[in-house]
């Protein structure tokens, strides 16, 4: 996928009738489904069934199963109830006879209420003082692992800028968090709804969220000598909001034990409105020599 357009091509999904639909997968440098694309097609699913006056306020979802690359992806939805200002979906996506995901999501009509938020940091660095990961393919592919230029040699229709780039020569422990950039690539931002907003969003928020649980070990573990896989994946959305700049993924792990790290954290528009919040637990398994 280069830009925008083919993002939101492959998140539409197909109508199946009776609450059932169908996707298709693309390849973002794993062997298997990437899990954001999945909570982002059921997103799609769900919000079928949905009066037009509600929106995704909160979802909450498990990894059962890798999906598999090659084969379409079915999500049916069913309806748990349509109350005075909530309704609730339950999706589950399937391949091969199994379930491989499952998904439960509210949608709430806009209200008026008081308000509050987290501080976006104003310190940190601008995008324009950072590399992309298409910068750091450039200058550094030559030094950089096999498995990390490949990944990083995927075209994708987002582009990301993190704070900090670790030296996969030299690698040392580093703080529990991980602040990264982001913007879509194409030029059709202004004309998405708010529903396709968040589908797109939930598929981003599936990028770079581990990588906080693995940088206090990040000196002896890494992608290539540890077993992940997303094991849960939640979100709150909070405000509407636009992709006409840079927004910011930040996050923070308070935990890794037992094979599995825990990571959080917001998501914010570069002028410091909190758009998103965020929780995964991944799997952190070391491999065995």
């Amino acid at each position: 996928m280069k830009n925008s357009n083919e993002l939101i091509a492959l998140l539409d999904l197909k109508d199946e009738g009776n609450h059932n639909f169908t996707g298709y997968s693309v390849n973002i440098g794993s062997p298997n489904v990437f899990g954001g694309q999945v909570v982002a097609q059921s997103i799609n699913a769900a919000y079928r069934t949905i009066p037009k006056n509600r929106f995704l306020h909160s979802l909450h979802s498990y990894f059962l199963e890798a999906g598999d690359l090659e084969t379409p992806i079915n999500y049916h939805v069913a309806e748990m109830r349509d109350g005075g200002s909530f309704s609730t979906r339950r999706v589950t996506a399937s391949q091969h006879g199994k379930t491989i995901f499952i998904l439960a999501a509210s949608f709430h009509q806009k209200e008026q209420g008081f308000e509050h938020q987290t501080k976006l940091d104003t310190g940190i660095k601008q995008p324009e003082d950072l590399l992309s990961w298409d910068d750091i393919l450039e200058q550094f592919g030559d030094f950089l692992p096999k498995s990390m230029k490949y990944f990083l040699s995927i075209e994708r229709p987002i582009e990301f800028k993190p704070l900090r780039i670790p030296n996969p020569l030299q690698p040392e422990d580093l703080p529990p968090n991980e602040q990264v950039w982001f913007r879509l690539k194409g030029d059709n931002h202004q004309k998405l709804d708010i529903r396709t907003k968040q589908e797109i969003l939930a598929y981003i928020s599936d990028y770079n969220v581990l990588n906080a649980a693995f940088n206090p070990n990040a000196s002896t573990h890494n992608f290539g000598n540890t077993q992940t896989a997303s094991l849960d994946h939640s979100m709150w959305f909070f405000r509407d909001f636009d992709f006409k700049d840079w927004m910011l993924f930040s996050a923070e792990s308070p935990n890794a034990f037992g094979a599995r790290g825990l990571s959080k954290g917001n998501i914010f528009t570069r002028d410091g409105k909190l758009i998103a919040s965020f929780a995964q637990e991944g799997l952190l398994r070391p491999k065995k020599k």
